[in-house]
């Protein structure tokens, strides 16, 4: 009995080593392959970007969350730079009382980007589902992906995966509380968006087409 017992400890801790390698190999991989895609804002003008795609972070109180704002900063920032013509604010708002989106366009709005150059995707709800959406519903072939470093490797990885010709630009403009936090669920979450690309699922929902090089005002009213 007791030889029963070390045999199934044994085991169950072999098989949990392996996991673990698996899950830190994934991540290894998934960084590694795409850390080079990863961009200063001064080097993209010949990357012929058809749109700049700023992924959401959260909202309080009616204002962006200082990872958010730090996107919108850096995104308009290569707008007026010429980097693309248009924006696709891609967020959630799967509810009347909780909406990213909109919050993102009055902020670019504010900073004077014109209402017709900015697209809003009200069902970003995830990585996975904004660079899905940003090509089949906005019709975007290339993109360039603004959120922080850390986020920019799954995002990057995913577009490699759905065939949308991506590149990233880090907007870690600050330091933000809770980022070991952070990087180590961004762990998991990259292991998990490996096999989703594997799979391809739709999202939660697609819709017609808005092709980005229209006018982002068609976007105004929800999905």
């Amino acid at each position: 009995m007791k030889k029963t017992i070390v045999s199934t400890v044994k085991v169950l801790f072999i098989a949990a080593a392996v996991v673990i390698a698996a899950v830190f190999a994934i991540n290894f991989y998934v960084v590694k392959n795409t850390e080079q895609k990863i961009y200063e804002a001064d080097n993209l003008k010949a990357f012929d970007a058809d749109c700049i795609l700023i992924l959401g972070a959260g909202v309080r109180d009616g204002e962006p969350t200082p990872m958010l704002r730090d996107r919108l900063i850096t995104g308009i920032k290569l707008y007026e730079n010429k980097a693309a013509k248009k924006i696709i604010m891609s967020g959630d708002h799967g509810s009347a009382d909780y909406d990213e989106v909109n919050i993102m366009r009055q902020f670019a709005l504010q900073k004077g980007v014109p209402e017709e150059d900015i697209f809003m995707d009200h069902a970003g709800f995830s990585t996975y589902d904004s660079v899905y959406r940003a090509k089949k519903v906005f019709d975007a072939s290339s993109i360039i992906i603004v959120s922080q470093k850390y986020h920019l490797y799954r995002a990057l990885y995913i577009s490699e995966k759905l065939s949308v010709k991506a590149c990233g630009v880090s907007a870690e403009l600050n330091k933000y509380g809770g980022q070991l936090k952070r990087d180590v669920r961004e762990i998991l979450a990259r292991d998990k968006d490996f096999f989703k690309c594997i799979a391809k699922p739709e999202p939660a929902f697609l819709g017609d087409k808005i092709p980005v090089s229209g006018d982002g005002r068609a976007t105004k009213d929800g999905f």
